[in-house]
């Protein structure tokens, strides 16, 4: 019997210059995502650092619109006034002002706007007209969704009206 002639070692692959290995791969993903991380770390860190916790430009004065607006609501709330909007046909708003025992309001003068809910494009402005029975109408383009905001007055009281409106 021969002795085993141990084989030669298969030669090593020549390394190819600018072949990617899976070492490049390694480090460039782990390079990549250190920069994203450390891209955001600098803009939360700046962000941070120059907000300086106020949200309005002019906080006071804000805060004593919104007790007016509280104090509004309150009186609304006491007067037990109720309004209904309608679009009876193309091209018509109407609203139904009602006091709190549910009898027509008819004496109000009422104005109000209309506009889209996501621009200011096409803004109008409504002037109602008294037509009986604590209905008020007044003329419009009603294409498509609008929110319309309407103020009541008498004499000695106020009412706010905000509601959507769809017209064909």
């Amino acid at each position: 019997m021969r002795p085993a002639v141990p084989s030669p070692a298969p030669p090593a692959a020549p390394s190819v210059k600018g072949q990617i290995t899976g070492k490049h791969v390694l480090i460039g993903v782990v390079l990549f995502f250190g920069l994203v991380v450390g891209v955001d770390a600098f803009f939360v860190v700046k962000a941070y650092s120059t907000f300086s916790g106020q949200v309005a430009s002019n906080p006071y004065e804000a805060g004593l619109a919104f007790n007016r607006t509280l104090a509004l609501r309150e009186r609304e709330a006491a007067l037990g006034w109720t309004a209904e909007a309608a679009v009876p046909r193309p091209g018509v708003v109407a609203l139904r002002m009602k006091d709190k025992t549910g009898r027509p309001l008819s004496t109000l003068s009422l104005t109000g706007t209309l506009e889209r809910p996501a621009t200011e494009i096409g803004r109008q402005v409504l002037a109602f007209t008294p037509t009986g029975d604590g209905w008020y109408q007044a003329g419009a383009r009603l294409d498509g969704a609008w929110d319309l905001r309407a103020t009541a007055r008498n004499a000695q009281d106020q009412f706010e009206i905000e509601t959507r409106l769809v017209g064909q």
